[in-house]
């Protein structure tokens, strides 16, 4: 790719550390249910968007359950089960390290927007960012439209501009924005998935610093 100016991140897996969370929420609403719990494995290999096909992956019957309702539900759990959820290590050095190099930042998330600010600024880290997008309804379907939306507002080079995320759906967003994708182990989806893309995988942040700096 061409010298990075602006790096698109996802928040949630990538910046945020709230896969245990993640689990831990949904295996509320499957207890309720009395459905199976799912490990964080199982969580890695199934979770997929859009997020309510995932729902049906693991037993939701929305022929019994409202949708809408579910998603008020989950979102109910994550609002508790996520209050300890820390950065990933190294975010905030990250972060630092980029301004040096006036390299600008943004956030394109799944998360409800309103949700989404409250977390960045309970963790301190609001101030960093150049453009703050999240969805304003609690499904976390595609986030297409609101990359698009986000580089016609913003006007960034579509080839100084990198999306770095944790799940194949960061890759098609990126592929829909035409800018080129960094994925990020660790997150909500196992390695075997995002290595399939054939995208170029970090494990760290200090990866995606080596990455993008191109340091050895």
């Amino acid at each position: 790719m061409a010298p990075c100016k602006h790096i698109i991140w996802d928040w949630n897996g990538t910046l945020l550390d709230d896969l245990q969370a993640c689990v831990d929420a949904i295996n509320i609403l499957l207890a309720r249910r009395h459905l199976p719990a799912v490990t964080v494995q199982q969580y890695l290999d199934v979770f997929d968007f859009p997020v309510r096909n995932y729902y049906l992956k693991l037993g939701f019957d929305f022929s019994r359950d409202n949708w809408d309702a579910v998603a008020v539900e989950y979102h109910a759990a994550y609002a508790t089960t996520s209050l300890a959820s820390p950065l990933r290590q190294g975010v905030k050095a990250t972060l630092n390290t980029l301004k040096a190099h006036n390299i600008g930042v943004s956030i394109l998330s799944a998360c409800e927007l309103g949700l989404l600010k409250r977390m960045l600024k309970e963790r301190g880290i609001i101030h960093y960012f150049e453009h703050i997008y999240g969805l304003n309804d609690l499904y976390a379907s595609s986030k297409v439209d609101l990359g698009h939306s986000l580089l016609k507002k913003s006007g960034l080079p579509r080839a100084n501009t990198l999306m770095v995320g944790d799940t194949t759906h960061d890759h098609e967003v990126a592929q829909a924005m035409g800018i080129p994708c960094l994925l990020m182990t660790g997150g909500h989806q196992s390695e075997a998935k995002l290595t399939a893309l054939h995208s170029p995988i970090a494990t760290t942040l200090d990866d995606v610093l080596r990455y993008i700096l191109k340091q050895p």
